[in-house]
């Protein structure tokens, strides 16, 4: 179990947001590549980075951020938001990014994620957010009628490295994980899943190291980080003593 730390960026800031809505956002530092360095002198093997900004928009906003984070660690990065063409995934995969995460693409371009897991084996990973069920895309503002058990059903065999799935009224809200959700996806694929969303406690992070035969290999965490809910180091311990 991989526990992996969350970089939020919007306006060059690093932030976190309630439910996805960019107006209920706190700002935690104005130098996203301190905060980088700060979680990888902690232990932090691999940082998940989302450009908010991006993922409105449909393209790259934060690249400057993102490059100043690159700079700053050597541990490796995963990025969402706003990567939705084989050229922005190229400029970001040269650039030194680890994974590139695709979201609204994965749905709405099914060929173009069969053309860059060709492309860029072991390097794309798809973000399913669902609310009540339901795939949501475009940086959460549209909630689609499709189930994410469905969409996941429908990336088996396509060479995607895992995929992050994200309870949307969970996240940012300090409330836990949906566990119930959680297990429903791992079930429903053998894709590795990682896990984020209302993480807030360590006894959260047992229950989804419960999880880990079922197929879970990694929780994201953000808020629970920055306002202490959660010592990074406690934390990496404890998945560290249960393998």
């Amino acid at each position: 179990m991989q526990i992996i730390p969350a970089i939020d960026l919007k306006g060059g800031n690093c932030v976190r947001l309630e439910q996805g809505e960019m107006d209920r956002e706190t700002l935690f530092s104005a130098n996203p590549a301190k905060v980088a360095i700060h979680w990888e002198s902690l232990g932090a093997k691999m940082l998940h980075i989302v450009d908010l900004d991006g993922a409105i928009t449909g393209k790259p906003q934060n690249k400057d951020a993102i490059c100043q984070i690159l700079k700053s660690v050597a541990i490796p990065l995963q990025l969402g938001g706003g990567i939705r063409d084989i050229e922005t995934m190229e400029n970001y995969l040269s650039l030194g990014i680890k994974r590139v995460i695709l979201g609204t693409t994965a749905y709405q371009q099914p060929s173009l994620l069969n053309e860059v897991c060709q492309k860029f084996p072991n390097q794309i990973l798809v973000s399913i957010d669902a609310r009540d069920g339901k795939v949501a895309i475009e940086g959460w503002k549209e909630t689609t009628s499709k189930k994410a058990t469905d969409l996941v059903n429908n990336l088996e065999d396509k060479g995607v490295e895992a995929i992050v799935f994200t309870d949307i009224k969970r996240d940012g809200m300090m409330k836990g994980p949906n566990i119930t959700s959680i297990k429903e996806m791992a079930d429903a694929t053998r894709i590795p899943i990682i896990a984020s969303g209302g993480v807030t406690t360590l006894k959260h992070i047992k229950e989804l190291i419960d999880l880990e035969d079922s197929g879970v290999e990694g929780i994201i965490i953000g808020r629970a980080l920055y306002e202490d809910s959660i010592d990074l180091k406690e934390a990496l311990e404890l998945v560290s003593k249960e393998k």
